[in-house]
């Protein structure tokens, strides 16, 4: 096999005997040439190659065979037909708390797991502080996994699946659990992992998510894998099937299958109208209210697709039903975790802002800033403050007011969030 090749999966299929008793599992038992039950196909006939370094998504909705498919990679489950090959070491995350023995502590669970993934003994002590330490459990490590809240169990499963430095992670949904901070945590170690050329099989419905993370996305369907493709097309499709009438998906579905191929070659557009915001959350308004957020390129056109190194100008207006002293707006430009990566305010061209806002009075607010960032999906903020009774307040925020994708474009030899120009150079000698 092709050492540039993590996984191939060959057409693989998977069917489950369903049995209206328990009486009939015997007979099928005991009469094999009679039917007791009945088939029932879970993944049908997928064939897939995904490269060293990859990160693949796999979206669809629930029952189209997306778990059943990650667990036969991982080895739980045997196809019905077909073959899985697999090229290194692999750790996955199926589901919460898969693989622990609740009467064991969570140290006894780390040396059981990091076993069955292939350590040795001297390997997983080497491992085991950096593990307790990413889990942040504490000495509730020594406790019995029985004892654990899920969020507990969750930490200690990922921090044993991400430190081991796997060569193929596979993730089902486990992104999604956890508080703020460790989910931030997890997205670096991602990204780390993605860094060291790992490959990573990802299972996820936040859109934004596989975005950002993903190199290619497939949709699956009912057991079949009906496209896959660059991840904005992917989405685009997946999003227009599932609020499709359902008397038409079949129509629809066949329909736009047929453009993934025409829809790739046409990925220079600028806008996507689909690419909405989920987690928007604007503020109670303290007399000012801000409106019509977004993002315009040199020519003046709306877009949310930008190219790295253009030039763009974020705007937005804030109409004003109080008057208020000292008035200053501001933006912020975050990652998909909430990383703040940098924003800036109307002081710097006001002073100390505008002396006096009057009651009716509208701002129109432009930000021109350069998209210096490596691929990968995006939020804005936007805000207005000034002293009201007195007081610096704010007056109206919204965060994650708009969304925006910066594409990649051609070869990309950089890392990380920020594009620092770096040049690099190599000399012999």
């Amino acid at each position: 096999m092709c050492s540039d090749i993590a996984i191939t999966i060959k057409n693989v299929g998977k069917t489950y005997w369903m049995y209206n008793a328990p009486l009939d599992r015997l007979k099928q038992v005991l009469f094999p040439r009679k039917k007791y039950h009945t088939e029932v196909q879970a993944i049908k006939d997928v064939s897939l190659v995904i490269n060293r370094g990859e990160t693949v998504g796999l979206v669809g909705r629930n029952g189209s065979g997306k778990s059943t498919l990650l667990q036969m990679v991982c080895g739980t489950l045997q196809p019905s037909h077909g073959t899985i090959t697999t090229n290194g070491r692999i750790s996955a995350l199926l589901e919460l708390g898969a693989g622990f023995d609740p009467e064991l502590s969570g140290k006894e669970n780390v040396f059981l797991n990091a076993s069955i993934l292939g350590l040795t003994s001297q390997e997983i002590k080497a491992k085991y502080s950096e593990i307790l330490e990413f889990a942040g459990i504490g000495e509730a490590i020594h406790q019995p996994i029985k004892t654990y809240s899920s969020g507990m169990s969750v930490r200690l499963a990922f921090a044993i699946a991400v430190v081991i430095d796997p060569d193929i992670l596979v993730v089902d949904e486990a992104l999604a659990v956890g508080d703020e901070a460790f989910q931030r945590k997890c997205y670096a170690r991602i990204r780390d992992i993605q860094q060291r050329g790992g490959t990573i099989l990802l299972v996820s419905h936040a859109a934004g998510v596989i975005m950002e993370l993903c190199n290619r996305v497939v949709l699956m369907e009912k057991g079949e894998m009906k496209a896959i493709g660059l991840p904005k097309i992917i989405l685009n499709l997946y999003h227009k099937l599932i609020y499709a009438p359902k008397e038409k998906e079949g129509e629809i579905l066949s329909s736009l299958i047929s453009q993934v191929v025409s829809m790739e070659a046409r990925v220079d557009t600028e806008f996507d109208p689909d690419m909405q915001p989920q987690s928007r959350v604007e503020y109670e308004s303290h007399g000012a209210l801000i409106t019509n957020p977004r993002i315009k390129n040199k020519a003046g056109e709306n877009v949310n697709l930008l190219k790295r190194g253009e030039t763009y100008r974020y705007s937005f207006e804030v109409d004003f039903s109080v008057g208020a002293q000292q008035v200053r707006c501001g933006m912020m430009i975050k990652t998909l975790s909430g990383l703040e990566l940098g924003g800036s305010s109307t002081a710097s061209a006001f002073k100390q802002g505008l002396a006096l806002v009057e009651k009716g009075e509208k701002l129109q607010v432009t930000f021109e800033f350069q998209a210096d960032l490596f691929p990968g999906v995006y939020f804005l903020n936007c805000g207005c403050s000034g002293v009201l009774d007195n007081k610096m307040t704010y007056l109206h925020r919204i965060t994650d007011a708009m969304m925006f994708r910066v594409i990649p474009e051609g070869a990309n030899a950089g890392t990380g969030t920020v594009d620092f120009k770096i040049k690099p150079e190599v000399k012999r000698g």
